[in-house]
């Protein structure tokens, strides 16, 4: 049988006989991510954000307004629409405040926001990474002509002008469903990071002892790539996936932020910085309140990520 000892060993080792005895290589992970106090804040933050935004249709209702209500009591007619009260309308009827000019609530606009942007980001991260890593995975295991044309097709994807084209197809594109198509068209251009990360570790693991020992005794080549090849490379692949999310969170804003993204009455934190732009003078609070939560979530994720890529991927990660 056949023993692995690459990345996914690789916190095992780094923490020491003692403290691995009896202790699976996922929960000493755990235990460094957790022990890190940017990781801890990092992984605190992530788990509110995706309980606050998977729950927003009913802490919207316990708040007491949908995010496409409007509410004409919140907002000064005579004063161009400007919410009514400090700092843009906060208080006990609108936890958050209200959006000048139509009176939405701020809270459940923002929760079904976020609930949008980090389901754009998820998806066109899964397809990022499943592409990725089978296409990393076959250019590194088989070589030669696979190799090559994999590697000429992720040169051509990274040299593309990703932002031209991402504006443009969402720009001539009308009657389609825009979240499908934001998340297809961002996970176009954003495999082969990852494929030549994977692609990396698979030439140095397709020649160990064991994927030899196993290539002897008869498996095919699906049966190593699985059973052998891919659990060595999660490591990376996980702490690379973590980093993906804040980039696919930016890009899903910027495209949002540009006009050419999630579209109203949908919400979207790009969106909603979009729209508040107008308003920053007479009302920051609009403008900060989406702000925050998107730098949040960047921030959040990023953090995570270079906790995980230390811990699970120490060659690669910054020492």
């Amino acid at each position: 049988m056949s023993t692995r000892t690459e990345p996914a060993a690789a916190p095992v080792a780094a923490a020491g006989p003692a403290k691995a005895a009896g202790r699976g290589p996922w929960r000493l992970v755990w235990d460094q991510l957790w022990a890190r106090g940017s990781a801890r804040f990092g992984l605190v933050t992530v788990a509110l954000l995706v309980l606050l935004t998977a729950l927003a249709g009913p802490l919207s209702a316990l708040g007491g307004w949908t995010p496409d209500e409007f509410d004409k009591r919140a907002i000064d007619p005579y004063l161009g629409g400007l919410p009514i009260g400090d700092f843009g309308g906060i208080g006990t009827r609108h936890w958050l405040g209200v959006e000048p000019a139509t009176g939405r609530d701020l809270f459940a606009r923002v929760l079904h926001g976020g609930q949008t942007s980090l389901l754009i980001a998820f998806t066109a991260t899964v397809l990022v990474v499943v592409a990725g890593t089978l296409t990393g995975i076959a250019a590194g295991y088989f070589g030669g002509r696979t190799d090559a044309v994999l590697s000429r097709l992720m040169d051509l994807t990274m040299s593309f002008p990703s932002l031209i084209f991402m504006i443009s197809m969402m720009s001539v594109a009308k009657d389609v469903n825009r979240i499908l198509l934001m998340t297809l068209v961002i996970g176009l251009f954003g495999w082969p990071g990852i494929a030549r990360v994977v692609r990396g570790q698979t030439l140095s693991l397709k020649h160990r002892e064991y994927v030899d020992a196993a290539k002897v005794g008869g498996a095919r080549s699906w049966r190593i790539l699985t059973r052998e090849i891919l659990p060595n490379v999660s490591g990376p692949i996980i702490a690379y996936t973590t980093l993906l999310v804040p980039g696919m969170i930016a890009t899903e804003a910027a495209l949002s932020y540009l006009g050419v993204g999630v579209r109203p009455p949908t919400p979207s934190w790009g969106q909603m910085i979009a729209e508040s732009i107008v308003h920053y003078e007479t009302d920051p609070t609009y403008f900060l309140i989406p702000t925050v939560f998107l730098f949040l979530a960047v921030l959040a994720f990023t953090l995570l990520g270079d906790a995980l890529r230390d811990i699970l991927d120490p060659r690669g990660g910054r020492s």
